[in-house]
């Protein structure tokens, strides 16, 4: 896109400027319609898992449920607690929203097609991904109240636990891809499965840290069935307790998107990112973009799937599953997959 602008004449320092921005909004703008739609297609998932209707008044089969919804929270008066940290207090949210949206900058949505094509963009994602914790820390600590305090601590020691896990199982997939960068990681996919198939989830060393990736995701993202840091009967409503207008409506912005982002990491690392599932030259003449977009709403649709059929853990249930099981065996993996690849691809 640069040089497109320097060849309409363009300065280029100010054309490099410009092209960034505009990929900033190509990604930024569609993400929050994204958001808006998967919150409908979230609750018509429940719905329909429940033998109910869902939204289905606002609009069109109830499409524009989400909208009338956004307008109603701009709406409402911001209400501060009287005791609360008013700075702290408002820009809570505001980091929530904004690290969401700066972990999509290194996902490539086809090849060549990412913001930043850096060599590091795994570690990035692992870096802006542990900034969320700060967001939610500050938004219970800010309250100057109980519930949504003992929700942040929980929040927070829940996202690192997983953090940690999620660290090593991606180590497996850098040993396998030999390189950090998200482009690189999908090519490396190509065919790797059986020799016909582009995933690293069908190679058996990578396939059960595929799957505890996806429970990482669920947990990471406070999502059923480790939703603790809202559970209704214990802590209200979490740490956005004392929120209300659009503070509140930026939590729920920034947890979505953090859902579309793990969906998109379980498409990326593990099954072929925006390659066709079955190494066939026909199938490559679908846009690449298309066979992503399919990847990540089969995982959305997991993610609302387990959030309307399996019930919530307890808190030492969360903290054994992370700690005691997901720990050790990404560990134990690690060593698994770089003893297999020394004795054959560096014997």
């Amino acid at each position: 896109m640069t040089e497109t602008f320097i060849s309409w004449g363009m300065d280029p320092n100010w054309a490099w400027g410009v092209a960034t921005i505009c990929g900033i909004l190509l990604i930024a703008l569609p993400l929050m319609l994204a958001v808006a739609m998967i919150i409908y297609a979230d609750r018509k998932i429940w719905a329909a898992i429940a033998l109910r209707r869902g939204p289905n008044v606002v609009g069109p089969f109830g499409l524009l449920q989400s909208f009338a919804d956004g307008l109603k929270v701009f709406l409402q008066e911001t209400i501060i607690p009287t005791s609360a940290n008013r700075g702290l207090f408002l820009i809570a949210p505001i980091i929530t929203f904004t690290v969401a949206l700066m972990a999509w900058a290194v996902i490539p949505f086809n090849s060549g097609a990412v913001l930043a094509d850096i060599n590091v963009g795994l570690l990035y994602i692992l870096a802006i991904s542990s900034l969320g914790v700060y967001g939610v820390i500050l938004s219970g600590w800010a309250s100057n109240s109980k519930y949504p305090f003992f929700s942040a601590m929980r929040a927070s020691a829940q996202m690192i636990s997983y953090e940690v896990s999620i660290g090593f199982i991606l180590i497996g997939v850098v040993l396998f891809a030999d390189s950090f960068n998200m482009n690189e990681i999908v090519k490396a996919q190509q065919g790797h499965g059986l020799g016909i198939v582009n995933a690293f989830g069908f190679n058996l060393l990578l396939f059960p840290l595929a799957v505890m990736f996806l429970i990482s995701s669920l947990a990471e993202t406070a999502r059923a069935p480790f939703d603790l840091t809202e559970a209704e009967s214990e802590l209200v409503a979490g740490y956005q307790t004392e929120y209300s207008s659009m503070s509140f409506a930026l939590f729920w912005l920034g947890e979505y998107a953090n859902v579309l982002l793990m969906c998109t990491l379980n498409a990326v690392l593990f099954w072929g990112g925006w390659l066709p599932p079955i190494d066939w030259a026909p199938l490559y003449a679908v846009p690449g973009i298309i066979w992503l977009f399919a990847k990540i709403l089969f995982f959305f649709f997991v993610f609302s799937w387990v959030k309307a059929t399996v019930p919530r853990y307890r808190y030492d249930q969360l903290m054994r599953l992370g700690w005691k099981i997901f720990l050790p065996i990404s560990l134990l993996w690690i060593f698994l997959i770089s003893g297999y690849l020394m004795l054959t691809r560096y014997s």
